[in-house]
């Protein structure tokens, strides 16, 4: 039986259950030997992380995404070349699909919990890889909306599982971690829509059905990899917490709002900028490309430094303050292109395009904080499923917002955009101070 809410403010603990790499902490007091730092050069640089768990996950989600990156990219011309549905049915089906994935974070990120993550990842991966191979029989609107609807929803609980063993094996450094692995995902996303776009121009139903077997053998490969993960047993308070929790953390679900809308952002440069470069400025139609590699370097080599730091609610709420003015920065530069001159034209993008991932380094690094800091530790699968809710009806809601303001707007839509950006962050940290009243945040 669920536990009766109480009348009185809950105070979540937020006391950390930190796992080292080892798995074991040393005694108190105890101090390594000074020597000469043996470790290999790329892992002395943060560019790899030490050999244990983390190496695991970072590992098993570059493999995961890559092929989940390419498979994005190509599912559409899939059911249009290959299962012969109209687009109108395609897009029905993706987005159905879609919205059956973002019902499953919570119940499963709870579950998590209960049971222990890594043993409920494991299984998402497994049927993800069946239901990705289904695809290769379906032949109808009804079978690929089933398929790609269990995609979608092992792929969402999942994530959900994913983020408590995020939070315990990153222990005291879990900001960085999370940059890190997001790092990966950018890269891992970059050599996926390369693959991708080698199947596009092969355009034959051959080339897409070998990209969906390949897709379907990353999913038994990120399995593989995290298959050595140590096992995580449930925290204290998992067993008989309640499974609507984070649904009833009232600062947490105005966090989850905020930070979703703040997320759009990232669909402003790979969705919005293309067509805006293509149809509204006189820049060459392949820089484009350009400035979606400016993006995925800075993301790639900046996101972990940027994350230093910002380390307690306080402090991120800031960050994600100077995010929000940054976009509006950005993007006002963006819509300034229309008129000039090419050469003139891509100069701005590529400048509005920096001070725009600026913004993105500092909402990431903000928002990935927040994510864990606010959620007490025995329930963050719970909490990572509710979170991935926001994220995923802000990717849902992007295509159409940023199309009616930036597209069919133009320059004052782009501002308005930027401008909903600047409140959303000069909210957060109020709502931060709002959850600090019910649990500790750090400093």
């Amino acid at each position: 039986m669920e536990d009766a809410p109480s009348a009185h403010p809950i105070v979540i603990d937020l006391q950390e259950h930190r796992v080292s790499q080892t798995g074991i902490r040393p005694p108190d007091g105890h101090r390594e030997d000074t020597a000469p730092d043996r470790r290999p050069r790329p892992v002395r640089r943060g560019l790899l992380p030490e050999p244990g768990p983390r190496r695991r996950l970072a590992l098993g989600g570059f493999v995961n995404q890559l092929g989940t990156a390419a498979f994005l990219a190509t599912a559409p011309l899939y059911a249009l070349r290959v299962i012969g549905l109209p687009i109108g049915q395609v897009g029905l089906a993706l987005g159905a699909a879609g919205v059956v994935g973002l019902l499953a974070g919570p119940p499963v990120g709870h579950l998590a919990d209960r049971r222990g993550p890594r043993g409920v990842f494991l299984v998402t991966l497994l049927v993800q890889a069946v239901s990705m191979l289904s695809l290769l029989w379906a032949h109808s609107f009804a079978a690929f909306v089933v398929s790609m609807a269990v995609t979608d929803l092992a792929g969402a609980s999942g994530g959900a599982a994913r983020g408590p063993m995020i939070r315990r094996f990153g222990g005291d450094e879990v900001p960085q971690f999370r940059s890190y692995l997001r790092s990966t995902a950018f890269l891992a996303s970059t050599f996926g829509a390369l693959a991708a776009g080698v199947v596009i121009q092969l355009d034959s139903g051959s080339a897409y059905r070998a990209l969906i077997v390949a897709n379907a053998l990353t999913f038994v490969g990120c399995a593989a990899v995290m298959f050595g993960l140590p096992g995580l047993e449930p925290l204290p308070g998992a067993t008989g917490s309640n499974r609507w929790l984070a649904l009833r953390d009232k600062p947490y679900m105005a966090f989850v709002v905020l930070d979703g809308v703040l997320w759009i952002q990232g669909e402003v440069v790979t969705y919005a900028l293309p067509l805006w470069v293509v149809l509204h400025t006189h820049a060459p139609r392949w820089f484009t490309g350009v400035a979606l590699a400016v993006n995925t370097v800075m993301v790639v080599l900046l996101q972990v430094r940027t994350s230093r730091g910002i380390s307690g609610g306080p402090i991120a709420g800031r960050a994600t303050r100077r995010a929000g003015l940054a976009f509006l920065v950005g993007m006002a530069v963006i819509a300034t292109a229309p008129g000039l001159p090419g050469w003139a034209a891509a100069a701005v993008v590529a400048a509005g395009v920096a001070v725009h991932t600026t913004g993105s380094l500092w909402h990431a690094a903000g928002s990935l904080e927040l994510r864990f800091r606010l959620a007490p530790a025995h329930a963050q699968g719970q909490y990572s499923g509710v979170f991935g809710i926001g994220t995923g009806l802000c990717y849902t809601v992007a295509p159409g917002l940023l199309g009616l303001l930036c597209l069919g707007w133009g320059a004052p839509g782009w501002l308005v955009m930027g401008g909903v950006f600047v409140a959303a962050g000069l909210a957060m940290p109020f709502v931060v101070r709002w959850a600090g009243r019910s649990r500790e945040l750090g400093a």
